[in-house]
């Protein structure tokens, strides 16, 4: 059942992400930074969590997921070294993905030629 809901609420992020480019004037651009402050700022108010706990990797990997991350690791950065956190949470609670991101990106860019348009 857990994987029923990680790809129903997965799916309906995805959806609505959809449905804004298709429907609005947005720029795919905003629309991803939006997902990611959206997810920062849940997380703020403490919602994010709820949605997290029953959907699971359903929450956590889209882009919301990301703004989660950002959110959570600088709040535990703040409990435990004060407001030095602000900088060093972000940057440690989301280092693990951008650092995946950044290796992924190298190796396709090694592995693929570009073409001349």
């Amino acid at each position: 059942m857990d994987f029923l809901w990680a790809f129903l609420v997965g799916g309906a992020i995805c959806v609505v992400g959809q449905l804004l480019i298709d429907l609005t004037k947005l720029t795919p651009a905003r629309i991803l930074v939006s997902f990611v402050v959206l997810g920062v700022v849940l997380e703020g108010f403490g919602l994010y969590q709820h949605l997290v706990d029953f959907a699971g990797c359903g929450a956590t990997v889209p882009l919301t997921g990301f703004g989660y991350t950002l959110a959570k690791g600088t709040r535990e950065m703040i409990d435990s070294t004060g407001w030095l956190g602000i900088l060093t949470g972000p940057l440690s609670a989301g280092a693990a993905g951008i650092s995946a991101a950044i290796v992924s990106g190298l190796i396709a860019a090694f592995l693929t030629r570009s073409k001349p348009k």
